[in-house]
C-alpha cells in the first residue's frame, strides 16, 4: 500500500497491501469499499485536464519536488534498497519533507550502515545528490523532516496551500518520481475527503485526501498540488489487489492542514506535540 519503491519490487512496492496494522481488517475494510466506490466507469483524464493548467502547475512546483534514495552499506558498497519522494520545505535548514515510511530504515538503524540521499534537480537540468540526515519524525502521522547541506539558492520551496478548503471534483495534480522517473505529473481530482489509512505503526491517521490522480511506487512524500501550484497534501498510499500491481484508482495523500501543523513542532521541537521535554 505504500507508495516508496523497494529494490526487487519488494515491502513497500505498489502492489503490497500487507500494512503493519493490528486492526487491519478495520482499515482492508474501509479501502475495499472505497475500491468499490471507485469501479463507477469516468471520463479519461486527458478529458478532464486542462492543459494549460496543468502546465502551469508543473512549472511552479516540480523543482521544489525531490527524490529520495535509501542505501544500505555491505562490505563497503552501497547497494540501494529503495527510492521515494520529498518536497523542499524551505531555505533556513534547508529542510526536506516526506513520508517517514520512506526513510524508515534509516531512522531504526543502529548499526551505522544506513544511508538517505536527497536528489535535487535545478532549473538547469542539473541534478545535485545530498546526503540526509534526519531532524524529527512521526511515524503515527508517516511524516519526516530531513536536512541536507545543499546551497540554499539552489533549492525551490514548495508554495504551501490550505486542504481545508477542498471539495469533492476539485482537480489535483501529483508530482513525485514513480519508478525513480523524476519530477513525473498525474492529473486527477478529489474524489473523498476525510478519509483513514494505516499508519507505519499500527494505527490509522485519519483527515486523509482521497484521488484518483495515480500516485505509483517511488511518489511517496510527494506533492498533491491545487490548480495553483500550492501544496495541498503529500503523496502517501494507493490501494491494489496484492499480486496484480495494477493501481485501482483509490490513492490517498496527507492533508496539508495536518503538515503544516506537524512539521514545524518537528523541526523547532524534535516532536510533533510541540512541547519541549525539559
Amino acid at each position: 500500500m505504500r507508495c516508496c519503491v523497494a529494490s526487487e519490487e519488494k515491502t513497500g512496492s505498489l502492489s503490497e497491501i500487507e500494512a503493519p496494522l493490528a486492526d487491519r481488517r478495520t482499515c482492508l475494510g474501509i479501502l475495499a469499499g472505497l475500491a468499490l466506490a471507485s469501479s463507477i466507469a469516468r471520463p479519461a483524464h486527458a478529458a478532464i485536464v486542462d492543459e494549460d493548467v496543468a502546465s502551469r502547475v508543473f512549472d511552479l512546483a516540480s523543482f521544489s519536488v525531490v527524490s529520495i534514495s535509501d542505501f544500505q552499506v555491505k562490505d563497503g558498497v552501497e547497494v540501494e534498497e529503495g527510492t521515494g519522494s520529498g518536497i523542499v520545505w524551505d531555505r533556513v535548514g534547508p529542510h526536506i519533507v516526506t513520508n517517514y515510511h520512506c526513510i524508515a530504515k534509516l531512522a531504526k538503524d543502529t548499526t551505522n550502515t544506513q544511508r538517505t540521499v536527497v536528489g535535487v534537480e535545478g532549473p538547469d537540468g542539473k541534478l545535485s545528490q545530498w546526503p540526509a540526515r534526519i531532524v524529527a519524525t512521526d511515524a503515527s502521522h508517516d511524516l519526516a523532516v530531513l536536512q541536507i547541506d545543499a546551497p540554499p539558492d539552489t533549492l525551490q520551496p514548495i508554495k504551501l496551500g490550505s486542504s481545508k478548503g477542498l471539495k469533492v471534483g476539485q482537480s489535483v495534480f501529483a508530482i513525485g518520481n514513480p519508478r525513480g522517473l523524476s519530477r513525473t505529473m498525474t492529473a486527477g481530482v478529489v474524489s473523498g475527503l476525510n478519509r483513514a489509512i494505516p499508519s507505519p505503526v499500527n494505527t490509522l491517521t485519519y483527515g486523509a485526501i482521497q484521488t484518483d490522480a495515480p500516485i505509483n511506487g517511488g511518489s511517496s512524500g510527494g506533492a498533491l498540488l491545487d490548480s495553483g501550484g500550492r501544496l495541498v497534501g503529500i503523496s502517501t498510499a494507493t490501494f491494489s489487489r496484492k499480486g496484480t500491481g495494477r493501481g485501482s484508482g483509490v490513492n490517498f495523500a496527507l492533508p496539508s492542514d495536518l503538515v503544516l501543523d506537524i512539521v514545524p513542532k518537528l523541526i523547532v521541537y524534535g516532536n510533533p506535540t510541540g512541547r519541549g521535554l525539559g
